[in-house]
């Protein structure tokens, strides 16, 4: 079974920078595409960013230019870094992974339903 466990989350001023990093562990299996997201206590989860198999990359708006999405194929790790940190973007954080060979929709890959896994979450908390 696999296994997403993040890290890398904590406290930081705004401006501030923090770098997320998921693992897959467990049977090795084919991730077709992994994205990350975030839910701040009342609010919806929300996608963040987003990367296919293909190395196709996907930002929401409020984060374009100040995240970047990577992977290190030789570790089976997933990066958020995350730049110019502001208030707003304090929730919990989660990474997710689509190991079910289907096909999909570039356009929906900020979507939770398009997830079969995920990890446990890391907490991110920015002050003004």
């Amino acid at each position: 079974q696999v296994q997403l466990v993040e890290s890398g989350g904590g406290s930081v001023q705004a401006g501030g920078s923090l770098n997320l990093s998921c693992v897959t562990s467990g049977y090795t299996s084919t991730v077709y595409y992994m994205g990350w997201f975030r839910q701040a206590p009342g609010k919806e989860r929300e996608g963040v960013a987003a990367v296919d198999m293909f190395r196709y990359i996907t930002y929401a708006d409020s984060v374009k230019g100040r995240f970047t999405i990577s992977q290190d194929s030789a570790k089976n790790t997933y990066y958020l870094q995350m730049n110019s940190l502001k208030p707003e973007d304090t929730a919990a954080y989660y990474c997710a992974a689509q190991l079910t060979s289907r096909p999909w929709v570039r356009a929906r890959l900020l979507r939770s339903e398009e997830y079969n896994t995920w990890g446990q979450g890391t907490q991110v908390t920015v002050s003004s």
